[in-house]
Parts: C-alpha cells; structure tokens; sequence
C-alpha cells in the first residue's frame, strides 16, 4: 500500500473547488439568453418546451431561476421576470408565447404530439411556414447519409436518408444548419422549392471525442490536452498501408512500430511504441473500452524488450472507422498503462453499403546475395470487406472481415543468419460492431471479434559442424523456422442509456489472446538421426475480463458548464504458460532416455567433446516445469471533472484509485486546462501522476533458451520474479512503475484552411520493469550457463515536442493539401537501480543504447495531396532520425581491441543515419462505385546504413523505425455499393 498524506489534502482540494464552484454559478447575479434557459430547464426537469424562436431571439433573462429548486417555481420566475406566459400541454410539454397571441383565445394555434418521431408539430398560421427539401453531397459528390440538418434557434431538425435527401418543414426565412462528422458545417439562408448542399471535407475533425474528456459536449478543438484523430478512409484512400500500426506509424509522429528480425515471438507480433516508451505504456481502447494485451513479451533483442503490448494487427483496418489518439498521461482518468496515452480505435457504424477493398503488392528484393532470391519476393494480398445492416430505427449491425497473405523478404544476411528478412503471414479476422435500441433512452450495445494468424520466421543459422546440427539430417546445416498460431478474441457488451438527465452505462468486456509456437525444419540434436524435424513448443494465453459501471452528467447551468463522471471498474487477469511436447525441451541419453541430474556424463551425447543441447533448435519447447496458471484482479473508482469558468477558460481534474490483489494500492490525479487567449487560438497544459502494473507475464514468466551473444549459442534460463533464485541476486517483487506528466501546448485554428498545433511533453518514470543482463548462473547446478530476470531497474525521463501544421485550399474543380507534423524526442536514463548487482551485467551499456534507441530522437513527414474532379495523387515524405546501437563487438575479450575500452566502444557502435523515405500514391475514381490506386512506398529503396557482421537480429542492420525491406509497389482497387 502507498497511499502519501497529500493524498487527504489532494481530496479535500478537489471537492473545495466542487462545491465553491456550484456555490459560486448560484450566487452570482448574471443574465443568460432565454432559449438557453429553457434548454436548461428542459434538462434539469426532463420537460419539453415549444415555441417560436422568433419571439425569444436575443432575449435574456437573470441567471437567478438556476437557483430554483422546483420546476414551478422555475416556471413561475420566467413569467414573473418576462411577458410571456407558459401553458402546459401535457405529457411533459410546455408552450411559451406572448399573451397577445394566446391560442386558447385566438384559435389561431394548434400543437399536436407525433408520437411516432417523440416531437412536436407545432402549427401556427400554416402561411408562415415552408417545407424544404434537398439533398445532401460530399466535396466529391456522392450523398452523405445521416447527415444533420438543424433549423437555427430550434429543436426542430432531420437527418438525410441513405441517398442524401430530405425534407423539413420549418418557419419561412429561418435558417438552417447542415453538418456532417469530418466536413464543415453550412449555414444555408436560401428557401428554393430544392437544395443541392455541398459539404468540404473539414482539414481537421472538430467533433464530440471518446478519449481526454468524458463530456459529451467537449469538441476536440476545445480539449484541454493533446489529440489527435486518424480518419481511417482519408489514410487508407491514399497509401497502401494494410494494419494498423503501419498506419500509425505514417499518421502520428511519435508512433513507432519496429518490425524485428530475428527477434523469436516479436517476429510475429511487432511491438509499437509511443513517444518512445514501452510498448505497455500505452493504452489501448476499443470504443472506449480496455483493450486486452497480447501474452506474449518481448525478450530477445527487440525494443520494448521486457515489455508485453497490445497487438493492434489483431482488428481489421476495415472494422475501423477512426483512432483517436490522446497525446498526455491519462492513469487517472482510465488506469493501469496509460503513461504515454491513450489510443481509442472507433468502430464503423455505417449502414446499407457494401465496402470491399483488394490489394496486391511486392517488394524490391535486389539487395540480397543470393542470386535466387533477388528480383521480387514478400508477396503482398490482402482483401477486406465491410457491410452494415440498420437495425430497428436507429440501431445497425456493422460487420468487417480481413484476409491477409504476405511471404517472406530476403534481405543480406551474415554467417550467423542466412536467412535475414521480415516473417511471412497468412491472418483471417472478423469484428462486429452493434448498437440496438431498447427503448427511446436505452441502447444495448455489442462489439468484437476472432482474429487468426499464422506466422513463420526464419531463426538463426545452425553450421554443418556444429553439436546443434545432425549432418545425417542436415548435411549442410540448416536453418530453423519459428512458425506460431496466435489466436485473439474479443467480446465486449454493454447497456447505456438516460436516467434523469445522467448518463449511465454498463459493460463487460472480455478478451484472450494466444500464442502457440511451432517449430519447423528444426531438430532435437539429442535424438540424432532419430529426431523429428517439427516440433510442438507449447505457448502462452493472456485473458482479461473487465467490468464497468460509468454515469456523466452535464449541468449547462452551473458556470458556463460543467461536467462530472465517475465510474467503477473491475478487472480479472490470468496468465498461462502451457508446455509443449516432451522432445521439443528435452535432452536424451545414449539410452534414449530423458536426461535428469542423476543422469551419468558418460552417457551425455556429444560431438567432439561438447555436449549436444536439449530441445528444438530455433526456439526451445515450454516444459511441464515452465508451466503457469496465476490470476489477479483489480478494482477502481475514478472521479472525472470538468468546469467552463468562461468561455475562455476551462479546467479538469481527475482522481482515480486502484486496488490490485497483488502489490497493493494506488492513488492518481490529473489536473488540466485550457485558456482561449484569440479566437482562434488555445492554450493548453496539466499534470498528471500515473502508473503502470508489473504484467503477469513480467511476473511469472520463465524459459530455458538458447542466447546468442557475440555470435555464439549460450544456454539461458529466465527466471520467473516469484522464483527464489531471485531473492539471491537481491531483486524484489515486482512493484508498480510511477510516472508524472507535464505537458504544454499552443493550438491555432487561424482560418477553415488552415490549424497548427504544437505540444511540449515531460515524462518522468520511476522503477520502470526491465529485463536483466545475462548473469553467470554455472554455480547453480541449473544446466544453464547464463540467468536473467525481470527487475524494476531503471528511472528515465523523456522530453519532447510534438507539432503538426494542417492546410488546404479548394479551387474550382481540385483541391490541395498540405501537412507538415513531426516529433522530435529525447529519453535520457537517470538512475540504474542496480543494488549491490554488477551495473553493466544488470543493465549495461548494450541494453542502455537498446533503451534510449527506442525513443527516436525525430521523425518528421511532410504530405502533399492534390485532387482533381475524378483524379488523386499523393506524395509522402518522411525524415527517420539517426540512431545508435551497440553491437556484440562489446562482449569481446579487451585483448582483441589493445586493451582499450575506448576501442571496443568504438568498434561495438553501429551509427544509423538519418535517411528519407518518398511515398507515391495515384487514385482514379473510375465510377461511382469503383476507384483504382497505384503507388509505391519507399520509391527510391532507400535501406539503413549497412553494419558488420555483429549486430543483433544477425542481418547487416538492426531492427531500426525506416524497416529494412526496401521498396514496396502495390496496386488496390475499391468497391462501394
């Protein structure tokens, strides 16, 4: 437990400034126009007020009716302090009028309830009304379904039809409002008997958010922190990006997804960073709800190595409608992982259309020795498909489903690595979004999906000569595959709805991910010439079940608004190690039999005097001893606030406490705001405590495997926290990593054409969880040479700025763009919390480089599009900055180098410069239904700077943010029905 004593003080703050500022909005005597007033009412009581906004326009009235604690006695003040008068219609409708146009006693209005649309027709002199109607298109000229058409100054509105028409009655010469997500906003005056609308697609979404704020008023361009959003059409319609975090990795700056080589488990499931910290430092929503984490964690030779992330390949880009991406510490809005931010997938909710989409690509394999593999090669197809079925009025079913088969890349490799390149991929997925109604103010809610991957990847060489090879079976050595079965679901449920003006929802969320390795071309050196060539390793599962009970309440009469959630949360995780068959971990006799510690040496078999090794060669097999089956569970309560001071100047707080069943308890707080200083321009800062749970796989995982280091095979074993050898070498449990968050940024709308935001960040993190160095373990009488453990190991700090410049211009017949974003970022290790442990075997000067590497220190892209009538072409290009590794060079004997350790740092230091990438995309809408696009990724097969024969995947590069597979040339064709 570690609860401080400026936690009471923190409280007691926070429900201060609560009731001061209630307080405050009911004491203070201001005036506040009508309509908003009765808005107010309407939601304070749930009542309904009618009436004809040309009579109230402009009218104010005292603030001082906010105070009333009854709807009567809201009325009464309102006929009291105006001239109007209120009459009561019934079934909690209202009519607000002049007393010189009394219905009652002029006849000359009527007011009927439809109650089949839940509104009223209001019908006064039917010459003073007009029936409009029209149609609704987008910049490129095909209808915008569920597009929102308002009259000004009241409730009365519709929304278009799946052909982009529509009709409303309304009063003659008031205008009406016409707005669609991601297109800005029209103002329409004009009357004609039809209107043809056209909406430009908007250079940035301003629209209502999932993540940052739990108001459901807040727009993003009013948030007190740091976002942004990734329409998923505009992206995918201009490159050939086909999973998520490659689309990540061109969208936001600070985003990087390294694909490793070499590199075992994380071959198959790339681990993604954000602003340069862990990979489960960042959280991971699906409309926002937790996300579950894959089970496996990076071990060897990768960023985020220690680390287990979230696998966001596992949704289809075609279930996806947008991604949100909240730029700030956010553990005290929504827990456990939320250091770097938060990134919310949202689903499509799109209804009657049929959207399918079919890629082929290659890559350039000219950079390879092997004259048979040069040309062509990692084959590229994906297709997807996505189709919507509305569901009752306003409920829809959206299904999405994904096909991927992509082969291997051959890249130069090195004695030790022959086969050097990306893993192949064959992946099949299905995600499912609903949204049923029950009643007018409750909905039941559905979302989630199976995804199967089978990966295969190439592992590091085994000589002809070596005691790992049978020359009976592999004259020539050979080269082990790594192939895996990873099997992800997901279901998550939910009823939310309106409860006197309180927001309620209630979910469970379930998830499971599966990793089950299978070994081929491999064997079991122990069983000579006997040994099977494919061997079943066993694996790891990873579920995770969380409950959630959220209320949010807006009051729009308290200040100039504010809003209040608070939830509960509860969450179950089990973590699974299950074994594989008994020759894929085992050692054999000359007898045959399992080697056990009473086995004689005598009968140990070797070759040339060195004994063979145990288990699959390439990956060894999960043995009955390895096997874990541990659970925890989590429970939390946060409270959410947010108060409109102004119109200029917000602020938000956050407080949220978590209990774990295994180290104990936290407490965390967020305060953020934002000040309107132009009209245009916002400024934006907070600070926030945060933290991260050791995983369960951090905990309980362990492994006995074969280390390459410098080159040579060492036999390893990875010793779980719980395990007693680790209180030997003085590690602890495991305890929660502790950040706090500072933040400020500037946000600039200057004109519709163009936005540009810049946002400084400071991460500071206390014990983050790392993965040890390889200490001598050959006194143990282990069989192992080398052991190494989970430890909280390090603090490090992280700075950096994150900006993006957004323009476009619509001419005639064409429009062009512009952006212009990047990040540039720097980590810096503060302190190695190495106890009375060797510091460079514990975290030595490999591992640091390893660290600090993975936060880039920039990455800048600038994107140009230009579109013409039927006709798109993009051009993308990106600046990778230079990067620094330590090569196996740094374990050699000093001898080698004069005895100088200057030298061997010198030697061991593999410099990568910054290099440009160029992307070329041209799109042909050929019909209504079909469009057509080309393009190239990489087009000048740019590679990184070329490296020895020491680096750590075994290939002439290490796994750096560029990639290393050259050029990409894809073609993509797109049907809408």
């Amino acid at each position: 437990m570690f609860l401080k004593n400026t936690v009471v003080h923190k409280i007691l703050l926070f429900f201060s400034l609560y009731f001061f500022t209630s307080s405050y909005s009911q004491e203070k005597n201001k005036t506040v126009l009508l309509s908003k007033a009765l808005d107010s009412i309407s939601k304070k009581y749930d009542v309904f007020f009618t009436y004809n906004p040309t009579i109230v326009k402009g009218k104010k009235i005292n603030s001082v009716i906010f105070s009333t604690t009854s709807l009567q006695a809201s009325i009464q003040k309102i006929k009291t302090l105006t001239s109007y008068e209120i009459d009561y219609l019934g079934n909690s409708y209202y009519v607000l009028y002049k007393p010189q146009t009394n219905i009652a006693s002029k006849n000359k209005e009527k007011f009927i309830i439809d109650t089949t649309t839940t509104r009223i027709k209001q019908k006064i002199d039917t010459e003073n009304y007009i029936t409009l109607k029209g149609i609704v298109l987008a910049s490129e000229n095909f209808p915008l379904k569920r597009a929102t058409i308002l009259e000004n100054d009241t409730k009365n509105g519709t929304t278009t039809s799946n052909d982009g028409s529509f009709t409303l009655k309304l009063i003659k010469n008031n205008p009406i409002t016409v707005t669609y997500i991601g297109y800005d906003a029209q103002i329409i005056k004009s009357q004609k008997e039809f209107l043809k609308i056209i909406l430009k697609s908007g250079v940035q979404l301003d629209e209502v958010q999932i993540i940052g704020s739990r108001n459901n008023h807040r727009k993003k361009a009013d948030s007190p922190v740091a976002t942004d959003i990734v329409n998923i059409n505009k992206v995918t319609n201009k490159s050939d990006l086909i999973d998520v975090n490659q689309l990540l990795q061109y969208s936001i700056p600070s985003f990087n997804a390294t694909k490793q080589s070499g590199s075992d488990g994380a071959d198959h499931i790339v681990p993604a960073s954000y602003r340069g910290l862990g990979p489960d430092q960042t959280l991971v929503l699906i409309n926002g709800k937790r996300r579950h984490q894959a089970s496996l964690v990076n071990l060897y030779g990768t960023r985020g190595r220690g680390n287990s992330g979230t696998d966001l390949n596992t949704i289809p880009t075609s279930a996806i409608k947008r991604i949100e991406v909240l730029k700030d510490g956010a553990s005290a809005q929504y827990g456990s992982d939320a250091i770097a931010g938060v990134i919310n997938l949202v689903l499509k909710d799109t209804t009657d259309l049929v959207d399918i989409n079919t890629t082929f690509g290659f890559y350039n394999a000219s950079n390879n020795k092997d004259s048979s593999k040069k040309g062509v090669d990692g084959l590229t197809y994906k297709t997807d498909l996505n189709y919507g079925l509305k569901i009752l009025k306003n409920g829809f079913v959206n299904i999405s489903t994904e096909i991927i088969s992509k082969d291997h890349t051959f890249r130069q490799g090195t004695n030790t690595r022959q086969n050097y390149g990306d893993a192949a991929l064959k992946s099949n997925s299905i995600f499912l979004n609903s949204e049923i109604p029950i009643s007018p103010k409750i909905k039941f809610y559905a979302n989630g999906g199976y995804s199967d991957r089978n990966t295969e990847a190439f592992a590091f060489t085994r000589k002809k000569e070596s005691e790992r090879n049978v020359i009976d079976i592999y004259p020539n050595g050979f080269n082990p595959l790594i192939t895996s079965d990873i099997s992800d679901k997901s279901i998550s449920a939910g009823i939310k709805g309106n409860y006197k003006n309180w927001n309620v929802d209630f979910s469970n969320t379930y998830g499971v991910n599966n990793f089950h390795y299978f070994i081929k071309n491999t064997l079991n050196a122990t069983l000579l010439e006997n040994s099977p060539t494919e061997f079943d390793a066993g694996g790891h599962q990873l579920s995770q079940n969380t409950v959630n009970l959220d209320f949010q309440k807006n009051f729009s009469y308290i200040l100039k608004g504010m809003n209040i959630a608070f939830g509960l949360e509860h969450r179950k995780e089990n973590y699974q190690i299950f074994s594989g068959e008994e020759a894929s971990y085992s050692s054999y006799d000359i007898n045959g039999d399992v080697v056990t510690p009473l086995t004689p040496v005598s009968d140990l078999i070797t070759l040339n005097s060195v004994v063979r090794p145990r288990g699959s060669q390439g990956f060894p097999g999960y043995s009955p001893s390895n096997e874990v089956n541990e659970s925890r569970t989590n429970f939390s309560f946060y409270l959410d606030s947010e108060f409109d001071f102004s119109e200029k100047w917000m602020l938000a707080t956050a407080l949220r406490y978590e209990h774990y069943s295994d180290f104990g308890s936290t407490l965390n707080s967020k305060l953020a705001t934002r000040f309107k200083i132009l009209p245009y321009a916002n400024i934006r800062s907070s600070f926030s405590t945060g933290f991260r749970a050791p995983s369960l796989a951090q905990i309980y995982y362990n492994l006995k495997f074969t280390n390459y280091i410098g080159n040579e095979p060492v036999e390893s074993f990875l010793i779980a926290n719980n395990d007693p050898i680790t209180e030997q070498f003085g590690i602890h449990q495991l305890k929660e990593e502790k950040a706090f968050n500072y933040s400020l940024g500037l946000a600039l709308n200057l004109n519709k054409n163009l936005n540009i935001t810049i946002d400084s960040y400071h991460i500071a993190i206390k014990d983050r969880i790392i993965l040890s160095g390889n200490f001598d373990a050959t006194t143990l009488n282990l069989d192992i040479q080398n052991v190494q453990f989970f430890a909280n190991g390090v603090n490090t700090s992280t700075y950096g700025i994150d900006f993006k410049t957004n323009w476009e211009k619509q001419f005639n017949k064409s429009k062009l763009s512009i952006g212009f974003y990047g990040n540039i970022n720097e980590m810096t290790i503060d302190k190695i919390n190495n106890q009375n442990l060797n510091q460079e075997v514990f975290f030595g000067t490999r591992e640091r480089y390893f660290l600090i590497a993975s936060a880039p220190k920039h990455k800048f892209t600038l994107n140009t599009n230009f579109q013409k009538e039927m006709f798109n072409i993009n051009l993308n290009l990106t600046r990778f900055s230079s990067v620094e590794l330590i090569d196996w060079q740094i374990s050699e004997d000093l001898i080698n180098f004069n005895n100088s350790p200057l030298e061997r740092i010198n030697a061991a230091t593999d410099f990568y410069k910054a290099k440009y990438t160029l992307d070329l995309h041209f799109g042909h809408k050929i019909s209504k239904n079909i469009t057509f696009q080309i393009g190239v990724n990489n087009l000048f097969n740019t590679y990184p700077t070329i490296q020895g024969n020491d680096t750590d995947s075994g290939g002439l590069w290490d796994a750096v943010q560029m990639g290393s597979s050259g050029s990409f040339y894809y073609s993509k064709l797109q049907f809408k029905f």
